[in-house]
């Protein structure tokens, strides 16, 4: 197999860098499960980097369960329902596939977590849920001591269901939702962001305070659509327009 080094992310470190490249060839299937990886030599020669750099990447493969080695054999393709470690590579979010499959997973977690905060919360899980929104929108609202407190919001619903599964994934993918903010940051109008997704983060605040599961979850639905607006990713027809307007009409 011929890797190159052209798809390579030039803000990662060198060994970072080539992990992600395999692992996206991982990912497409162009590495299927159960292959061999090329030996250092042939991957080094293919990269254009030293044998040392193809062994870090190699590593850092192997500790997220991507990879397992065999001594004297070589590095196989591990089965995804056999990995030990969940992973979002950061090159994937990237492009607008991974983008968007990406928003799809914070739609099936995070849409029904906040029903379900609504139905559990208490009022101790609504004062960190306010205060979180507050440092959203105090002084820090254009600096990233307002993005810390975004990402504690969602945090903090999914500790409000009382489900430590659920608080373990999405406190997983919390810094991934930090790279879409950074990103809708650079490429929209800050000030309009601002407040669009701050009025966004109350509709869901009133909705688990009211102890409306379906509100809830409509709000964060409408949350997550918007979010990936500003990211460039139209989520309305994955995640099926049709029935969030008929969902509006019986909620108003």
């Amino acid at each position: 197999m011929k890797m190159k080094i052209p798809t390579l992310e030039r803000d990662q470190h060198l060994p970072s860098r080539v992990a992600s490249s395999i692992n996206r060839e991982i990912s497409s299937g162009r590495l299927q499960t159960g292959a061999r990886l090329p030996t250092e030599n042939e991957m080094a020669e293919s990269f254009g980097v030293s044998r040392n750099v193809i062994r870090e990447a190699v590593s850092q493969l192997r500790a997220d369960g991507v990879i397992m080695a065999r001594q004297g054999v070589g590095a196989f393709v591990m089965a995804p329902e056999k990995r030990s470690v969940i992973r979002i590579d950061p090159a994937a979010l990237r492009d607008t596939e991974g983008m968007e499959r990406f928003f799809e997973l914070r739609n099936i977690l995070e849409t029904e977590a906040a029903g379900l905060a609504a139905e559990r919360r208490s009022q101790g899980s609504l004062d960190l849920i306010r205060d979180a929104l507050d440092r959203m929108s105090g002084n820090e609202r254009w600096e990233e001591g307002s993005i810390d407190a975004d990402l504690a919001f969602h945090r903090e619903i999914a500790h409000a269901t009382g489900n430590e599964f659920i608080n373990t994934f999405i406190s997983f993918i919390c810094e991934r939702i930090r790279q879409s903010i950074h990103y809708a940051r650079e490429t929209n109008p800050i000030d309009s962001l601002v407040e669009t997704n701050l009025a966004e983060h109350a509709a869901i605040y009133e909705a688990i305070v009211s102890g409306d599961p379906d509100t809830a979850r409509l709000a964060m639905r409408r949350h997550i659509i918007g979010a990936a607006e500003r990211v460039g990713i139209n989520m309305t027809r994955t995640l099926h327009d049709r029935p969030l307007l008929n969902e509006t009409r019986k909620v108003n």
